[in-house]
């Protein structure tokens, strides 16, 4: 109880910190706010808005004034200091990349990502990274930054930290040291827990050893993106794999995600099973959610999912130690050979990319007889990448059917000639191939799975959606031109028909060419801001009122809210009006989209004070998990005004979609 107390107080000594950071330009003070009644910074004119919920498309104008969506609309009426004509082009929220493996000498530029539409990157996938991730995206942020980034804790550099590179149990202080790692990075703004537990040595931890870890992490409401292991002792199996990570997910409190979701080898064609078994969790009140990209191929190590794991325990030194040894080499080659099998398209599916040379051609040039014998023998001296090929295109489109299967990159913003294509294509190839030429998914299901959704998965509230009080990160294309350019011959081939680009306001692509500008910020999440599937197809309403009072401290005089989204409304109704302890009212006069999950929700939308139009965002939590039996807390975050938060003296309700 104590300790959960800390955290409470240390979540909100750093709630001003991490919204402010979502601000775009100079904190102002309202007296000091300059923009001229009825005049914005921006305004984009005449294109076909996207809101990325998943409701259909509306024709509408949108302003932009500080870094913030305040109208959507007609505004053909209304000044701007500057427009955009983006008629006859579609206007969605940028897309965020959850699993990124951005370089950080390129944030600044992150030319590949901007040309995909990509505003936001979640750093630290497959559960590497710092174990500081609060110094992490500081430190990119030094030299500044073309998009935005946010950082997950990886489990893997967790586990290596305190464990080392062998098969060893943990003993009660280890899995202390480990929780403590984890924890004081939730407390830093992590924005989940990585892990990749296909990966050496993490793999060696077991389902128990995992939950020990993480238990603490369930009052934060995060999420859990697993590289699902797949072992010889289950046949290789894609499904045993998800099932491990749900199991996790069921032990821990967080929603397990299948990152970079496949149906691999042997398993292939039962994508419809493997999904069947993601509805009937998700039904029964445990949310289960992936993240897939639009290829048949990957991208690691040669060494990673290929040699098995005995092999590989202790590190690169002591796996040729035993390739030296006849007789265990024999066996890694059978046991490697079995993996191609049961994981991949066989020998012939395997390039390494840097050189771009098949297995096949390599086996021919040894004399090997077989994938197995001749991996081994390039691993005796290089340790190289490769490129595999693993999979069906039936389970594929499943896949990105499925409602909570969100688009991801498996890449970053990157510099790399000899990667993968999906480094510069994923996004536009969604847009180009699966939408527009094979129809697999509406454009509508498509900006969804690119922006809302992956903001709600991980957690944010300001972003993922075209509605006022929204930060103004806007991906702007052209249907009939769309398209990815990358090939596993070209991978750095830049995608087409990403016509502009703002990243929290800034143009950061104009015409398909980067501006250079370095608009985007560090993000930080607080336990304010869970997980939560997308909710906005059906009614949904907040009530409350009260005063806020913060560890003793009141900070507003009183707080009323009594918001509703109808059923096919395409943003909340109602009031909000706050009273601070300087007496000046806040009444909103806009809203955009009404997201709730369990006892919780949030709204953004613009308000005035002091004669002033703001954008803002509040959230509602009627039972915050990391105070137990505290009153129902709420956060106001006011453009330019530091943030109003604390607990709820009133009662608070949050009625469910």
């Amino acid at each position: 109880m104590k300790t959960l107390k800390r955290r409470f107080g240390m979540v909100l000594l750093i709630v001003a910190a991490v919204l402010t950071a979502s601000n775009r330009v100079p904190v102002l003070s309202i007296a000091d706010a300059q923009q001229p009644p009825g005049e914005y910074d921006l305004i984009l004119r005449g294109g076909t808005v996207l809101d990325g919920t998943g409701a259909a498309r509306f024709r509408a104008d949108v302003a932009i004034t500080d870094g913030f969506i305040v109208r959507v609309g007609d505004l053909s009426k209304v000044r701007a200091r500057a427009d955009i004509d983006v008629r006859g082009l579609m206007v969605a929220p940028g897309f965020i990349n959850i699993h990124s493996h951005a370089a950080p000498a390129v944030l600044p530029t992150a030319e590949n990502m901007l040309t995909q539409g990509v505003t936001s990157e979640l750093l630290n996938a497959d559960g590497a990274g710092p174990l500081d991730i609060g110094a992490q995206i500081d430190g990119h942020a030094v030299k500044g930054l073309a998009v935005n980034i946010a950082a997950s804790i990886g489990f893997n550099a967790v586990w290596t930290s305190v464990m080392g590179p062998s098969n060893t149990r943990p003993t009660a202080p280890d899995i202390e040291k480990m929780r403590a790692l984890v924890m004081a990075n939730l407390e830093r703004g992590a924005f989940g827990v990585s892990a990749g537990l296909d990966y050496k040595p993490a793999y060696f931890a077991t389902v128990p050893e995992v939950i020990q870890v993480l238990l603490p992490t369930r009052p934060w409401r995060t999420f859990f993106p697993n590289h699902d292991r797949l072992t010889p002792e289950t046949g290789f199996s894609s499904r045993k794999g998800m099932e491990e990570t749900m199991a996790i997910g069921d032990g821990t409190g967080l929603v397990p995600v299948f990152t970079h979701m496949k149906v691999q080898g042997r398993e292939q064609g039962s994508a419809t099973a493997v999904l069947d078994m993601m509805r009937t969790a998700t039904a029964s009140g445990r949310w289960v959610a992936a993240d897939v990209y639009p290829y048949l191929a990957g991208q690691t190590s040669l060494a990673a999912l290929i040699i098995p794991g005995w092999a590989q325990d202790g590190g690169l030194a002591k796996m040729r130690e035993r390739f030296a040894d006849s007789a265990l080499r024999s066996r890694i080659v059978v046991e490697a050979d079995q993996a191609i099998a049961a994981r991949l398209n066989g020998p012939e599916s395997i390039m390494l990319n840097e050189t771009g040379r098949r297995l096949t051609d390599i086996m021919r040039q040894q004399g090997a007889k077989t994938g197995g014998e001749a991996i081994v023998k390039i691993l005796e001296t290089e340790s190289p990448k490769a490129i595999m090929s693993f999979g069906a295109e039936a389970d594929l489109l499943k896949i990105l059917q499925y409602p909570d299967a969100v688009i991801a990159c498996d890449c970053g913003a990157w510099l790399d000639t000899r990667a993968h294509p999906r480094g510069f294509g994923t996004f536009p190839r969604i847009l180009g191939h699966y939408v527009r030429e094979t129809r697999t998914l509406t454009w509508e299901q498509a900006v969804r799975k690119m922006s809302g959704l992956p903001a709600s998965l991980i957690g944010l509230v300001d972003r993922g959606l075209i509605a006022p009080g929204m930060a103004a990160d806007i991906a702007v294309f052209d249907t009939l031109t769309v398209t990815d350019r990358a090939t596993y011959e070209v991978p750095n081939a830049k995608s087409e028909g990403i016509r502009v680009v703002l990243v929290n306001g800034v143009v950061a692509l104009r015409d398909g060419v980067v501006t250079g500008a370095r608009g985007g910020v560090a993000m930080r999440r607080t336990g304010l801001m869970p997980s939560r599937p997308l909710h906005v197809s059906t009614s949904a309403r907040v009530r409350g009122a009260g005063t806020l009072t913060h560890r003793g401290s009141l900070t507003a005089k009183s707080i009323t809210v009594d918001l509703q989204q109808p059923s096919g409304a395409r943003t909340a109704r109602g009031s909000f009006r706050l009273v601070t302890t300087a007496g000046d009212t806040a009444r909103a006069l806009s809203f955009g989209v009404l997201q709730t999950a369990k006892d919780w929700a949030t709204v953004s939308g613009v308000l005035r004070i002091t004669g002033q139009d703001r954008p803002f965002t509040a959230i509602f939590d009627r039972r915050y998990p990391l105070q137990d039996g505290a009153p129902p807390m709420v956060m106001v975050q006011i453009q330019g005004v530091p943030p109003v938060t604390g607990t709820l003296s009133g009662a608070l309700t949050v009625n469910l979609p």
